[in-house]
């Protein structure tokens, strides 16, 4: 349905592959065109395939957009909600050419990444730089940088924390280790005084203040094949670290994710538990905001405000 008013919400996520045979075209478009290797693809196809072929990435972020909808529905508003995606269907510029055929000239853009780095959510704004100069006029579109330190993001994320340590029985909770993670990012941002790190801290920090957690610690995950220094522990290397202290009970935390996808599954259901078995520690880990009602408050609640500063 076209929408009636000129101005829209644009909600961005990272994109996945629907299916394994998409890996390649989706990995291509992450390297910015360059063909990975027959190596690297069977790499990453036979990690999707044995998860189960695709994850609901998609599906979650079109949730969150319909839930949106109703919410800006119940407030009057008739803005529509598009859903973009960086590096797979739909594509962040097929959406702002779209947008721009159905009318829409002003738009708030909300990446579901809480945290800014040039490398990451800098990228979104650049497909939307690009589009923009393709389309007749620009549409003008306020993109919302950072919103890890906003208290409504907080509060699902100690929500999701306190039912985390629920899932320990009550004798091992005070034996439990809390690990945050986010991905990993080459270790020259820091060159660049890039806030990356410092927000996800930052996050971090005041998810332990609210839980009453004076402990916690930080590591990193899904760090690129590439041979450039990456920001470290890995949280495989890490998990050894803390067998070595004496931890045996380990609640992962992936506050740098807002919604299940491959990096999630992988690196911590997968691989991160395994090692965690296999040096005789229990891991478990958080849920991810996905489309939780709260969440999409907590988006609501940072759109509007963003909104009501302009």
């Amino acid at each position: 349905m076209t929408p009636t008013s000129t101005h829209a919400l644009f909600v961005l996520a990272y994109g996945t592959p629907e299916r394994p045979e998409d890996v390649e075209a989706y990995f291509t478009h992450i390297r910015g065109g360059r063909t990975p290797s027959a190596e690297s693809v069977q790499h990453l196809r036979e990690k999707y395939e044995k998860l189960g072929g695709r994850t609901p990435l998609k599906e979650i972020t079109e949730a969150v957009a319909e839930g949106l909808r109703a919410r800006l529905r119940a407030e009057g508003r008739d803005d529509a909600v598009y859903v973009g995606m960086k590096h797979w269907h739909p594509y962040i510029k097929d959406v702002m050419h779209r947008m721009y055929d159905d009318g829409i000239r002003t738009a708030t853009a909300i990446v579901l990444a809480p945290h800014y780095s040039k490398m990451s959510i800098g990228g979104y704004r650049k497909y939307i730089d690009e589009a923009n100069a393709q389309l007749p006029t620009p549409i003008q579109v306020d993109f919302i940088e950072r919103w890890g330190e906003h208290p409504s993001f907080l509060s699902v994320m100690e929500t999701l924390v306190r039912d985390g340590l629920a899932k320990f029985p009550d004798g091992d909770r005070a034996k439990v280790t809390v690990v945050f993670s986010a991905h990993s990012l080459p270790q020259k941002i820091r060159e660049w005084g890039d806030p990356y790190e410092a927000e996800l801290r930052a996050s971090a920090a005041a998810v332990a203040d609210r839980v009453g957690i004076t402990d916690w610690r930080w590591a990193w995950q899904s760090a690129g094949g590439t041979t450039e220094p990456w920001l470290g522990p890995d949280i495989l290397d890490y998990l050894e670290e803390l067998a070595a202290e004496g931890v045996s009970h380990i609640l992962q935390v992936p506050i740098g994710f807002t919604a299940e996808h491959l990096e999630v599954w992988w690196d911590i259901d997968y691989e991160a538990r395994e090692k965690a078995g296999e040096l005789g520690m229990v891991l478990e880990r958080t849920e991810l905001p996905n489309a939780r009602p709260d969440f999409v408050e907590a988006v609501r609640a940072v759109v509007g405000e963003h909104e009501g500063r302009g």
